[in-house]
């Protein structure tokens, strides 16, 4: 039998089926569900649960205490920052079992979910949205959007880099990294 080529603590539970990429690395007391799969270059920290049905992409960093629920898709490159919670049914019931009602949720490329955030399910976070610490996400936060509150409404825009941007009219310039970016009817993109 053949080493994996990923880390995983001594007391991670790694399923028989689950898919895990080169790189990435599991620590304490982690369960990976049979039908999980996991990118290459991932990090998650201790007590991570991800389970069936789920998609992981590269380079994702999961910190401690946070379950990904069958239907969430995080997208390469995901900060999820410690103890967010991600849900997959909307109206839960100990009594009523509603997993063929699960919905979907989406993280794109880049984004950022801060400490203690929740994410209802259902909604897509868009490309490098940055998600503020103790947020409560009940509808789609566009790409590049700085999303806090509870609920969680748009307060700004944020950069590739997760610099605050600052427009001038219908651009901004990063002035971290340079990067120029175009706002049009609510929604930004990358000008450059």
């Amino acid at each position: 039998m053949t080493e994996p080529d990923y880390f995983a603590h001594p007391t991670a539970v790694i399923d028989a089926g689950a898919q895990i990429g080169a790189g990435t690395k599991i620590w304490h007391f982690c369960h990976i569900m049979p039908t999980a799969r996991i990118g290459e270059r991932c990090n998650l920290g201790q007590n991570v649960f991800v389970d069936n049905n789920t998609v992981i992409g590269n380079g994702v960093k999961i910190q401690n205490n946070v379950s990904v629920y069958n239907g969430v898709i995080l997208e390469d490159d995901v900060f999820c920052g410690p103890s967010c919670v991600f849900t997959n049914v909307i109206n839960p019931r100990s009594a009523i079992e509603r997993k063929h009602e699960f919905k979907p949720t989406q993280v794109r490329r880049g984004a950022s979910i801060g400490a203690n955030a929740t994410i209802v399910c259902g909604v897509t976070i868009g490309e490098y949205a940055f998600i503020g610490a103790g947020a409560v996400v009940t509808k789609d936060a566009p790409a590049f959007a700085l999303v806090y509150g509870s609920p969680a409404r748009v307060r700004g825009w944020v950069c590739e880099c997760g610099e605050k941007l600052s427009f001038d009219g219908e651009t901004a310039l990063c002035t971290a990294c340079g990067r120029v970016y175009r706002q049009d009817d609510g929604r930004v993109e990358r000008a450059d």
